[in-house]
């Protein structure tokens, strides 16, 4: 798990990727309507890779692509590639996720939403269009029990544990770190790691939008302005 300043580094008005070797692609997902989600950016390099998800939580970004729903066309009527020095301009496609109060913990059984253009099979290509799919929250205990991660790593309290209690195996994987985790209909932590994808006892691991976490976003925030 990566520390509070890789974790949300770069953009402070984004919750960003994080670069690690495995975890977040949407697995038994499908797509979203258009548009319907216009928080959600699509992350590139300066070669124009595009490579992991973020969700805006405010209108001044930096480079990250707005107002995506399809990668392979140019929807240019509603896409915004945007810079630090340009604030972006509220859309139909492109509208900030307000950050709600911090909660102590979201409970185990809580049904949440995971969105993202990431593979959708381990080892996969990432997907054209955005994706979403059902995940739900997993005790703690049993996320760090024998038979799921066994203390490797430990799952911590600013961590939450989500994937599939149905037939379906519903997760997130490579090329969707830094997505949302929206807890009806809140968000509640940003997409972290796992062990490759749709495994039913390694369940996706997310960052949680902690009390603190929340007050250095909006500490971090306050400076750039």
């Amino acid at each position: 798990m990566k520390g509070k300043g890789h974790l949300f580094t770069h953009l402070l008005v984004l919750l960003l990727c994080l670069i690690t070797g495995e975890g977040a692609e949407i697995i038994d997902g499908n797509e979203v309507p258009p548009h319907s989600l216009p928080f959600m950016a699509l992350l590139q390099d300066s070669e124009g890779t595009q490579f992991c998800g973020g969700t805006l939580i405010d209108l001044h970004v930096s480079s990250v692509l707005l107002g995506v729903h399809t990668r392979s066309k140019s929807e240019m009527e509603y896409r915004q590639l945007q810079k630090l020095d340009r604030k972006a301009k509220k859309t139909k496609a492109v509208r900030p996720l307000t950050l709600p109060p911090p909660v102590q913990d979201v409970p185990a059984g809580t049904g949440c939403v995971v969105a993202g253009w990431g593979v959708t099979k381990y080892g996969g290509e990432m997907s054209d269009v955005l994706m979403s799919a059902n995940v739900t929250v997993i005790d703690r205990a049993l996320c760090n029990s024998k038979d799921y991660y066994n203390l490797h790593p430990i799952i911590t309290n600013e961590m939450l544990c989500a994937g599939s209690k149905d037939k379906s195996h519903a997760d997130t994987c490579q090329g969707d770190s830094g997505g949302p985790l929206l807890c009806e209909g809140k968000l509640r932590g940003v997409t972290s790691f796992g062990k490759k994808c749709g495994l039913k006892k390694k369940p996706g691991v997310y960052a949680a939008l902690t009390k603190e976490q929340t007050q250095w976003i909006h500490k971090t925030m306050k400076s750039l302005l």
